[in-house]
């Protein structure tokens, strides 16, 4: 079973990002960005691998999307780091995707090749793959957010533009994956949106996002504020990613909720 070689494919991207992250670190672009490459190149060879052996896309489980999620994480860190230079991102975006990459070594799962009718669809795949990327530029700006918080000095209103073109580009995967989501709905259940739990805290997610972009166009921002809502928004999207599972409204009756087998 490929899923026994994860500690392995994970041990050598990690090295990797960290390599690029201390690179970073030292000034030294080309090296930062070769290291993180190759370490992403390793980790999506094990989810190639892993898409192979069972036959059916890795996104059925909450597992497999974490491993989705620890994969975007550094691309997230990487396009931050070459487009802005910010060193600091690529340790944190490593960090987090271990943080990941641990709980799925600790917390294994079932992985069956078995899908249900619902999940056949040629929708299926890009509708998850666009929410984990739109997750992960959402997980960099919110980590954007906490660092202003705790540094506070005069370049906070440049940090927060970087942070802000984060939650555009991230709103509009989001978006993206909302219309192949209700697209998927259409051709799975006969209708694009049935308010499902999944469905209604999508929408809150949605929203919530879409006030952080107009508040930011407000001409009297408060940039304490803007970073406050970023926070609370990423709190948000965790219900819709995860926490909607444990909600007794969604036990038996969601058809969203991930499998966690």
């Amino acid at each position: 079973m490929i899923w026994n070689h994860f500690i392995l494919f994970s041990l050598i991207a990690v090295v990797f990002w960290s390599v690029g992250s201390y690179a970073a670190w030292k000034d030294k672009r080309k090296m930062a960005v070769a290291a993180t490459v190759v370490g992403l190149c390793v980790f999506m060879a094990f989810i190639v691998l892993l898409w192979t052996n069972l036959q059916r896309p890795p996104l059925r489980t909450m597992g497999e999307t974490r491993l989705w999620y620890a994969f975007f994480l550094p691309l997230a860190g990487i396009m931050v780091y070459c487009r802005w230079h910010y060193r600091w991102i690529l340790s944190f975006s490593t960090l987090l995707a271990f943080v990941f990459i641990c709980i799925n070594i600790f917390k294994p799962e079932l992985h069956s090749k078995s899908l249900m009718p619902a999940l056949q669809s040629p929708w299926f795949a890009p509708h998850v793959i666009v929410y984990m990327f739109a997750y992960a530029l959402f997980g960099a700006a919110t980590m954007m957010a906490l660092y202003q918080l705790i540094k506070k000095d005069k370049s906070t209103e440049v940090e927060m533009s970087i942070t802000d073109n984060l939650v555009d580009i991230g709103f509009s995967f989001m978006t993206l994956g909302i219309l192949m989501g209700a697209l998927w709905a259409k051709e799975a259940w006969g209708h694009y949106w049935s308010w499902d739990p999944k469905e209604t805290w999508a929408a809150v997610s949605w929203f919530s996002y879409l006030v952080y972009i107009h508040y930011r166009r407000y001409p009297q921002t408060r940039l304490s504020v803007s970073q406050w809502i970023l926070i609370i928004n990423f709190v948000i999207l965790q219900m819709c990613w995860w926490g909607v599972n444990y909600l007794p409204s969604a036990q038996g009756m969601s058809i969203h909720t991930y499998s966690m087998n």
